[in-house]
């Protein structure tokens, strides 16, 4: 169900209409693939089922995800305050407040309070992943509009795979599933940092329509 009401700024994804603001990421259309990742593994999973949305800007994944799977529950979770606010009101404005919530912190520590070890079906994470080096030049262009939180990467621009990888263990159950995006050209990076953990199998990645691979997907070993 959807309120009433104009959005003065807005984007559409996934069918979406969402609310926008100058201090949080855009949604993009590359992101599309990575909510039908996450909408496919819960299709095939069947039933209920416990989903964090990590680095969730707007919503727009969280959101998209509920409605498509109405036996889904989602945490999204950020960082700064006009993220989750901006979060917060697509969420009421959708109808989803009662399966969608919204929580600020450093990544996983958001979630500390909801007793949600080992009880994850799928984290999915859009993380920043342009390096700090190049959105200081190539990239820096990017900042006039939108925040340097939502594109700083680290030196290498996988800074935060790197720990969304490493911490989704914790909360996903055995065989859940996680699913990220990244930037052209990182799929080794990122495969990399998935095995190295040892704790991940059924490792997919995927490309978008320009055969070019930018979603990968593994599941926590049983």
């Amino acid at each position: 169900m959807i309120s009433g009401g104009t959005l003065s700024s807005a984007a559409r994804f996934m069918g979406i209409d969402l609310e926008t603001s100058p201090g949080v990421l855009v949604p993009r259309e590359e992101t599309v693939l990575l909510a039908k990742a996450a909408i496919n593994i819960l299709k095939e999973r069947g039933g209920a089922a416990r989903v964090i949305d990590m680095c969730c800007g707007s919503g727009n994944l969280a959101c998209a995800v509920a409605i498509a799977q109405e036996h889904a529950t989602v945490w999204a979770s950020d960082l700064t305050d006009e993220t989750v606010s901006l979060a917060k009101r697509n969420v009421e404005r959708l109808g989803l407040a009662p399966r969608v919530y919204v929580r600020q912190g450093d990544l996983f520590e958001g979630l500390a309070a909801d007793q949600l070890h080992e009880k994850i079906d799928l984290v999915v994470c859009n993380p920043p992943y342009i390096s700090t080096s190049r959105l200081s030049g190539e990239k820096s262009y990017l900042l006039a509009t939108e925040p340097k939180e939502a594109f700083d990467g680290g030196p290498y621009g996988l800074s935060i795979h790197q720990r969304v990888i490493r911490d989704a263990l914790i909360y996903l159950k055995p065989g859940g599933w996680i699913a990220l995006e990244f930037g052209q050209s990182q799929e080794k990076q990122v495969h990399s940092l998935i095995v190295r953990t040892r704790h991940y199998g059924s490792i997919q990645l995927m490309s978008d329509t320009h055969g070019v691979p930018r979603v990968i997907i593994a599941q926590k070993m049983q």
